[in-house]
């Protein structure tokens, strides 16, 4: 189920295009800092159409920060950050905090699932403007943004490395198209790192080479929508053996990039895996 009320989502940025905006706000706080600068701090808070910037500073050998205006500008580069960051279902983060070390490094942190600190509260409006905007599934909507705790998912999608097993054990593989070799490591590393539902501790055989110690790792990973073991990983980076298009399409779609989840969307996938394994 689901919350979306529009046809026409924003358009995805991809990870370059998201650091190029990065880059941009850089070049505008170190070009409007006050001299002597060390370390500053930007907070980017956003809800429908009400936002609320607030940064800081800290001067060369001082310990207490100084506030900082930073240019309107920088607020338009957060905003079209926090557009292109959107993802169909999943919705986009409403607190972005920029942290900048002199001369130009930064790391940059986003909260999807948090209720902003806001120091000036939003209108009533800015929930129902929000979700217009950037809407979510029922899933993927914090209980302050009007979501129920303890959410519940339905019927998951669970891949499979391989279509089945022979009588020996070998394998059966399934005409699935590749991946393509650019496309790879970012699709291994989603599959990887995304939240472990069940795991054990020792590993199992690798079917499509015996000889070798068993490595394939006993989990189940799930980004939400899709339910997958790790030997779907397992078996494209060792072997080259495609997942399930499905699941590479939805992953692409994601742009690779794994959304927050919260805890009760966690909790419902395993009672859902669970349920699985009851049938």
């Amino acid at each position: 189920m689901g919350t979306r009320t529009v046809v026409n989502e924003p358009e995805p940025l991809n990870p370059v295009e998201q650091n190029d905006l990065l880059l941009e706000i850089t070049l505008l706080l170190t070009h409007t800092l006050p001299e002597g600068w060390e370390e500053a701090t930007v907070a980017y808070r956003a809800l429908g159409s009400h936002s609320e910037m607030l940064a800081q500073y800290r001067r060369v050998g001082r310990r207490l920060p100084s506030p900082y205006a930073p240019p309107p500008e920088v607020a338009e580069l957060f905003e079209r950050l926090r557009a292109g960051m959107y993802r169909s279902g999943q919705g986009t983060w409403n607190t972005a905090t920029f942290r900048l070390t002199y001369p130009s490094s930064y790391d940059v942190d986003y909260d999807r699932e948090g209720e902003p600190k806001w120091v000036s509260a939003p209108p009533d409006t800015a929930r129902d403007e929000e979700l217009r905007k950037y809407p979510r599934d029922a899933r993927f909507l914090p209980e302050w943004l009007g979501g129920e705790a303890g959410a519940e998912v339905g019927a998951m999608p669970i891949a499979k490395p391989y279509e089945g097993s022979e009588p020996d054990g070998t394998p059966i593989l399934a005409q699935r198209p590749d991946v393509p070799a650019e496309e790879r490591d970012a699709l291994v590393n989603y599959l990887e790192k995304a939240p472990i539902l069940l795991a054990a501790r020792s590993f199992s055989e690798d079917m499509m080479d015996p000889q070798r110690a068993p490595s394939v790792p006993m989990t189940y990973h799930t980004d939400g929508t899709w339910i997958w073991p790790g030997a779907v990983a397992y078996y494209l980076r060792a072997h080259g053996v495609a997942p399930d298009p499905e699941l590479v399409a939805h992953v692409r779609d994601n742009g690779f990039e794994l959304p927050d989840l919260p805890e009760p969307v966690l909790s419902a996938a395993l009672k859902y895996l669970y349920s699985t394994f009851e049938r």
